[in-house]
């Protein structure tokens, strides 16, 4: 028996579910719609000043836009450095920051690969002065 309003319950949540789902995706179609139809009278509206002023608007839409970029890119250069220093002085104070672990893993394999090659050249060293005198 209680199966029944169990499917009665999932049946109008899901009657719930859809009808929400349809008004708010109409409702975004019709904003989408009138959005588009805004945008094309706009663009009627402004095109001929646009036309008219162009050799000016065009010059100063590119120096705005170089100008707007180096102000980004430096405002994002100087927060990766400061960032950066800011790591590094929590890593050499010990405070082990994120990816220390990693560093250091790095850096021992770098330091262990380096002693390898140093031993394997000081064998093949000691085989070549070996050859000359034999």
């Amino acid at each position: 028996m209680q199966t029944q309003p169990r499917h009665e319950q999932q049946l109008s949540r899901q009657v719930a579910k859809t009808t929400t789902a349809v008004t708010v995706g109409g409702s975004l179609m019709v904003l989408s719609g009138l959005t588009l139809a805004a945008t094309v009278i706009g663009l009627a509206i402004v095109t001929p000043l646009l036309v008219i002023f162009s050799p000016v608007l065009v010059p100063a839409v590119i120096t705005l836009g170089l100008i707007l970029g180096g102000f980004l890119a430096s405002g994002g250069f100087g927060a990766t450095a400061s960032f950066v220093f800011y790591w590094m002085y929590r890593y050499v104070t010990g405070k082990h920051p994120i990816g220390a672990t990693k560093i250091d893993y790095a850096r021992d394999k770098i330091a262990h690969a380096a002693n390898d090659v140093k031993e394997k050249a000081e064998q093949l060293g000691h085989q070549a002065q070996q050859q000359i005198k034999g």
